[in-house]
């Protein structure tokens, strides 16, 4: 499980360098949605609805279109003409990087059109449903902050966690199999582990190392594309790229 660490340290390192944007108001009302139907619609008892709801307050989404995207999750919103379905997506950015985009989208037609531009411009290509998946695997993961290591460890092990990893001295995340999840959030409360959020996620089993700044400018390019559509909701790709190559692509984008 080496890419979990890697990646999750990609987006870490390019959210302090290039100063991205938040989600976007209906990206967020939409991952409200996803939590509401893949759960019960109750945020005291599903930890991702949540998240997923306190991140929306805290972008200053409205109580009204949270109540709103509550209830199409739950499937009660009586005056929604459309339905949104959940479609991964899959292609290849440059240097053959292997990209998973999860959206939830009302249009398909419209999704593969911004899907496959975003692409083409950005030295990749969209390509056909199981072409890369067969590279990751979907784990859950729980980002724990101001947490002291031997309490994690002590919580990890207890959980039947895969594994975790320290990103500094108090923040970590938390890797296990998607049936334990809600076992893994439990015990982590009961030892009063803050947790910032449950997710989905997922995980290269391999990761490419980029060092062409050139092919870093393109990915790091196409990743920030696909996270601006508002019917894309998570990205992930299995490369590797030092901090210092990062800072450099960001700056040849700006």
């Amino acid at each position: 499980m080496a890419g979990h660490s890697k990646w999750a340290n990609i987006k870490r390192q390019k959210a302090r360098v290039d100063a991205k944007k938040g989600k976007t108001f209906t990206q967020l009302s939409r991952a409200i949605i996803v939590a509401a139907r893949n759960g019960i619609a109750d945020p005291e008892g599903n930890f991702q609805l949540r998240t997923a709801i306190n991140q929306a307050k805290a972008a200053g989404v409205s109580n009204d279109s949270i109540e709103r995207s509550l209830a199409k999750g739950a499937g009660t919103y009586q005056n929604s003409e459309t339905s949104l379905e959940e479609i991964r997506y899959e292609g290849y950015g440059a240097g053959g990087v292997a990209v998973l985009v999860e959206a939830l989208t009302d249009n398909r037609n419209r999704t593969v059109a911004y899907l496959r531009t975003a692409f083409a411009k950005n030295g990749g290509n969209l390509g056909e449903t199981g072409c890369v998946s067969w590279m990751f695997e979907q784990k859950g993961v729980a980002i724990v902050t101001d947490v002291n290591e031997e309490k994690l460890l002590e919580a990890s092990l207890e959980a039947e966690a895969e594994s975790y990893q320290m990103y500094d001295e108090q923040n970590a995340e938390v890797l296990t199999e998607i049936t334990n999840l809600e076992n893994l959030n439990q015990t982590l409360q009961r030892y009063n582990c803050a947790i910032e959020e449950i997710e989905l996620r997922w995980i290269p089993n391999n990761m490419i190392e980029i060092i062409d700044l050139e092919q870093g400018r393109s990915l790091i390019q196409l990743i920030d594309t696909l996270e601006s559509l508002d019917d894309v909701q998570k990205v992930t790709a299995n490369f590797d790229m030092s901090e210092e190559l990062i800072a450099a692509c960001s700056q040849t984008i700006e």
